[in-house]
């Protein structure tokens, strides 16, 4: 059976990992208790800023911030909507501020796929 996956690539201050880290963790067992299949949160170690584009130059990546790729893993489209129509009325999501966020969500990257190849 395919899967849907939710992507994101975002910038974090070395500075504020930790704090990132926390809040991934606590925003991963809300996924995982409505559904998602995987919460995975990846920070970048070996991510080359590349001459015409990359995964820094993406998301403007400054001299003391990390690269993270991020994806969620659904059953399929319709099973990612209604999980993240669950999450996102949750309390726990719905009162995180926006604006005390530990990475500057304007330089986050998101999107939707569908899995076309699975091993």
């Amino acid at each position: 059976m395919p899967r849907y996956i939710d992507g994101f690539l975002l910038p974090v201050p070395r500075a504020n990992v930790a704090a990132y880290r926390t809040m991934a963790r606590k925003a991963g067992k809300v996924w995982k208790e409505y559904g998602a299949l995987e919460y995975i949160e990846c920070m970048g170690d070996d991510v080359p800023p590349g001459k015409t584009t990359s995964f820094p130059r993406s998301v403007k990546l400054k001299d003391d911030e990390v690269v993270f790729f991020s994806y969620i893993v659904y059953k399929s489209r319709k099973h990612r909507d209604a999980v993240n129509a669950k999450v996102m009325a949750d309390p726990r999501i719905a009162k995180m501020d926006p604006k005390s966020m530990p990475f500057d969500g304007k330089r986050m990257m998101f999107g939707g796929f569908s899995a076309i190849v699975a091993l």
